[in-house]
């Protein structure tokens, strides 16, 4: 009996080690290559003296961003690596030689620790100058190896006071090392200038540029675009619409960036299969100063200009982006050789410029396109919402009238059999 037990537990200890063995290198390993392919981001915030304006409902720019940062900390995905650097933060003088200086890594980019991070953020105070073209010079190395995604969100109030190192030649020397890195730009409470600079940082990247007046705003925006590190595949791709659908750009599933002149049309063309669902949304960017009550629409027409299907959005200058969708399921077809449909999208906005600002280039624009295979049948989009659910309905109306009929006799019988007793 004691032999057996040993024997027992040398097979379990064997057994313990071998596991052991087996699975920490093979996890190490995987960790090692998550790590070389995790998309990578850095928050760049602006911590210079201007931030303690309190005109971000009710409170101080500062105190909003700390505020969207803890909030995006708390959702950023497990896979993504982040890091914050700050501008502004340290140096308290009037040299503006050593002012310009002032950058410096919060937090490291690596496997975000929440507590740490926050603690981090938490210790920030408005204090010095604003030298965003040196910060994005030490954000492009903090980011630099792996081969995922990598994107830099600047967040900041004010123009470079850095020059002549213009931050938008900076964004320029980076997009030309090739090493795709996105740079996106969100400006708190931003003038004119501002706007420019901000707007031209993150176009000569491919990146988005938002203009901030509320705190949900910098939470939300901060959030989408740490998630959309996480997704590679959502990267945007530039093309260029035309006036017309003829000759107008053939688009496949993905996500496209253009500019669209104020109060005009673009038109992309996609191909849909029979059987296939065509899905599409729009966004149109507020990027500079538009005068209040606007709209986008978002039309799917024939080539011969019949409108299928359409969405639309409107706006009362309360955000600076509004965004519509509509979907499209082509019926099937009988004959297996039937051609694919050309589906011309036309987006067409009703923005109108403020007073004195400028109307070129055009406003950023953002189309999804995703073609999927549709419903079984055509009809089913019509069914009321149900689709094959009323097959379900239907057992369930049989059911209940069956079960009814059941109660009903048995209860009539439990009363004639008290009855008679």
């Amino acid at each position: 009996m004691i032999t057996r037990q040993r024997l027992a537990a040398g097979i379990c200890a064997l057994l313990a080690t071998l596991t052991a063995g087996v699975a920490f290198p093979a996890g190490a390993v995987a960790d090692e290559t998550d790590s070389a392919a995790s998309p990578k981001v850095e928050l760049v915030l602006d911590v210079s003296g201007s931030m303690s304006a309190k005109d971000m409902d009710g409170g101080s720019r500062m105190a909003a961003a700390k505020q969207a940062f803890n909030e995006v900390l708390d959702a950023t995905p497990e896979e993504v690596q982040l890091g914050i650097r700050t501008l502004g933060a340290n140096y308290h003088g009037n040299d503006r030689k050593t002012g310009c200086k002032d950058t410096a890594q919060l937090y490291p980019v690596g496997t975000l620790n929440r507590t740490e991070a926050k603690t981090a953020v938490a210790t920030l105070t408005p204090t010095g100058w604003t030298p965003i073209g040196p910060a994005l010079l030490k954000a492009a190395d903090d980011l630099n190896g792996g081969d995922g995604s990598r994107r830099i969100v600047l967040i900041s109030d004010g123009e470079d006071t850095c020059q002549p190192l213009d931050p938008c030649e900076v964004a320029r020397e980076i997009a030309a090392k090739g090493i795709g890195l996105t740079i996106d730009t969100l400006g708190l409470v931003p003038d004119a200038k501002t706007r420019d600079q901000l707007s031209c940082i993150a176009d000569a990247t491919g990146g988005t540029y938002t203009s901030v007046q509320h705190k949900e705003e910098l939470s939300d925006r901060v959030g989408q675009l740490v998630d959309r590190a996480a997704d590679p595949v959502v990267t945007p791709v530039a093309t260029e619409g035309t006036a017309q659908c003829t000759g107008a750009p053939t688009l496949k599933s993905g996500l496209y960036t253009d500019r669209e002149e104020f109060g005009k049309q673009r038109f992309y063309r996609v191909d849909v299969d029979p059987g296939q669902e065509l899905r599409a949304s729009v966004s149109v960017g507020a990027d500079r100063e538009v005068n209040p009550d606007y709209g986008v629409l978002l039309r799917a027409v024939t080539v011969h200009g019949r409108e299928i299907v359409r969405g639309e959005g409107t706006g009362n200058g309360r955000t600076d982006v509004i965004s519509t969708g509509l979907r499209y399921p082509k019926a099937e077809s009988d004959d297996d050789n039937a051609p694919a449909e050309t589906v011309c999208l036309q987006v067409t906005n009703s923005f109108s410029a403020a007073s004195g600002v400028k109307t070129t280039p055009g406003l950023p624009l953002e189309l999804t396109v995703d073609v999927v295979d549709g419903p079984s049948k055509a009809s089913d989009v019509a069914s009321f919402g149900l689709g094959r659910g009323w097959w379900l309905l239907g057992a369930l109306v049989l059911t209940g009238f069956v079960a009814g009929l059941l109660w009903g006799w048995l209860s009539r019988w439990r009363l004639a059999v008290w009855r008679t007793n």
